[in-house]
């Protein structure tokens, strides 16, 4: 009995030093380099326009748009092939289609490195699968040339038309060339100014500036970093580049505890989809929903054919909201309404203009 009780002992003091361990445990913290931003290093876009060749009778219909005859011929003439102009006005390219190309310049691109580049039609091309972009520049928003992208492009779908019938899988009016640009000139990007590097958080969240700030003197010492405002964070960094960099290197892999998440509501018009996170709640509240139709027939008669419209509207009951105070208790509550996506999310924008709704909206 005295052993049973030293393992029963044992097994309970094993337990309780479990969950004490378990209850001790912090929050899970995020790595610096995923919360903030350096200021000044950013992507820029670039943009040209080209051609693509070699489609299977998937082209422009040049009839249609005819930038894309005129751009083949301007090709053709910088290759000292002149075609005569009456007969340029009756020229037809159904292997051709003219395309936008856009790519993304990373910071500290150099001069050679590969990009990737995407390819969008902007005739009436039926396809850009088995397509070849010829050589087109690319350029930024100051005009000047920063890549030059050409290649086989890769189109994810598939389709087969036939008199009468058509099938078609995904997106074939664009497709992407990995690694199809290449980098001719490169962007400045400065690793802060003078002594100092500034940090930029995606939101203005004056608590996690104060978080980050703490964390970065902690781990570096008094004094290194200080808060601007609630987005951006000075932080003090030896001047000579490569110090520099490793000193980021290091400040980039510092654990930050992150702020709780704000109760939020996305909502998609075009679409009528609805997005919340748990922290939503409601308080409660009484609404009336109902629906109005029209319906339109129309009735074949002797004498001829007679139109009716007649107007219809569901019952509007009111309906009573109780409280919710978590995620599962908000769903049921609103799947009670029996609204459709649509009528959801004017309900939504009444409950949150009635003070029922404890969430921020943000249409998208």
């Amino acid at each position: 009995m005295a052993s049973l009780g030293r393992i029963i002992l044992g097994r309970a003091a094993i337990l309780a030093a479990c969950a004490l361990s378990c209850w001790s445990l912090p929050a899970s913290a995020e790595r610096l380099k995923d919360l903030v931003a350096v200021q000044g290093v950013r992507n820029n876009q670039l943009v040209g326009y080209g051609l693509v060749v070699g489609l299977d009778n998937s082209g422009d219909q040049t009839t249609q748009t005819p930038f894309t005859s005129q751009s083949v011929i301007n090709m053709l003439a910088q290759m000292g092939v002149n075609i005569p102009l009456d007969q340029a006005k009756s020229i037809q390219l159904k292997n051709v289609a003219a395309v936008m190309v856009t790519a993304n310049h990373p910071p500290f691109a150099r001069p050679g490195q590969p990009i990737d580049v995407t390819v969008s039609s902007i005739g009436n091309a039926k396809s850009l699968r088995g397509g070849t972009l010829l050589m087109t520049p690319l350029k930024g928003a100051d005009g000047q040339v920063y890549a030059m992208a050409q290649g086989s492009v890769l189109v994810g779908g598939a389709g087969a038309a036939a008199p009468g019938a058509k099938v078609q899988v995904n997106h074939l009016s664009a497709g992407r060339i990995p690694g199809g640009a290449t980098v001719e000139r490169a962007v400045p990007t400065s690793l802060g100014q003078g002594p100092y590097v500034v940090y930029e958080l995606e939101g203005s969240d004056f608590e996690m500036a104060r978080r980050v700030v703490n964390a970065i003197n902690a781990r570096m010492g008094a004094g290194v970093a200080q808060a601007m405002d609630g987005r951006q964070i000075r932080v003090a960094a030896p001047e000579y580049p490569d110090a520099r960099v490793a000193f980021m290197g290091r400040l980039e892999n510092i654990e930050v505890e992150p702020v709780q998440a704000q109760a939020k509501v996305v909502m998609n018009p075009r679409t009528g989809s609805v997005v919340m996170n748990q922290l939503v709640t409601i308080e409660a509240c009484a609404i009336s929903h109902g629906n109005l139709s029209v319906v339109i027939t129309n009735d074949q008669l002797p004498e001829g054919n007679q139109t009716n419209v007649r107007l219809a509207q569901d019952g509007t009951n009111l309906l009573n909201l109780k409280a919710g105070t978590n995620l599962a208790d908000v769903v049921k509550a609103l799947n009670s309404l029996g609204a459709n996506p649509q009528d959801l999310l004017a309900i939504l924008q009444a409950m949150k203009a009635a003070g029922a709704l404890r969430a921020d909206l943000e249409i998208i």
